[in-house]
């Protein structure tokens, strides 16, 4: 299997070398190279997000001045060719294993065209963390409900999921016009109309809570909840403003 990594960053030169650092060592240890493409999207970056990308040999990086996520993994996929896309973000860390449990899935599970789970908030204090996991396991039972019940869609964690390059194109590619919350769920949707979108507790993502310690893990929790249903049902998020949350 090919896989291509994808990693929208928008003044993220304090985080991205670490990310890389351990995309490149999953990609080792995956025994992938030579088959793993690694695109990072510097998405109208202000810092040294291009120069710190560029440092590290094999990493192809693509300058997208019109900012947000939807252009800015729209870039990434048009300038990657691997069957399969790893969608992450720049704090993000990929921990031993993840690449064998993603493409894993879609060996096991006929007709699947995306895998994704949730975020551990490694920088969080523990208190923090079990607030998250609790969201996280009511995820899971929306997630079941959408999917087998009212066959409404699936969920998708943004910054850790992966898809079919093919089956991405079926469902239509990116949507411009979300440029932050409920662009994950707009995915998880639409691509549950080609194929199946799973989310499983098995593909954990290490990744940064700044915005989460600086927003609130409680109001950023509900935030992200009124965008999934409102994606969901309405087809369009309720919130159209975010901050901007860099260390």
């Amino acid at each position: 299997m090919d896989v291509a990594f994808v990693i929208p960053a928008h003044n993220e030169e304090a985080l991205l070398g670490d990310c890389l650092k351990s995309v490149l060592e999953e990609i080792d240890r995956s025994h992938l190279c030579g088959r793993a493409e690694v695109v990072v999207v510097d998405n109208a970056s202000t810092d040294r997000t291009s120069e710190v990308a560029s440092a590290f040999q094999g990493v192809t990086v693509v300058r997208e001045e019109r900012k947000g996520l939807g252009y800015a993994r729209k870039a990434g996929f048009d300038n990657s060719t691997a069957e399969f896309v790893a969608n992450i973000d720049a704090d993000t860390l990929v921990p031993e294993g993840w690449l064998d449990i993603a493409l894993g899935e879609f060996q096991r599970e006929q007709g699947l065209v995306c895998v994704s789970g949730p975020y551990i908030y490694h920088d969080l204090p523990w208190h923090s963390r079990a607030i998250t996991e609790g969201f996280y396991y009511i995820t899971k039972g929306v997630y079941g409900l959408n999917r087998y019940v009212l066959k409404v869609g699936s969920v998708v964690q943004g910054g850790n999921f992966v898809f079919k390059r093919e089956a991405w194109a079926k469902a239509g590619g990116y949507n411009p016009s979300i440029t932050f919350y409920g662009e994950d769920t707009d995915i998880a949707v639409r691509l549950s109309r080609v194929g199946g979108v799973k989310w499983t507790f098995k593909l954990r993502m290490l990744t940064s809570g700044r915005r989460l310690q600086k927003q609130g893990v409680v109001r950023t929790g509900l935030t992200y909840t009124l965008n999934f249903f409102a994606v969901t049902f309405r087809g369009k998020p309720a919130t159209s403003k975010y901050e901007d949350y860099r260390d």
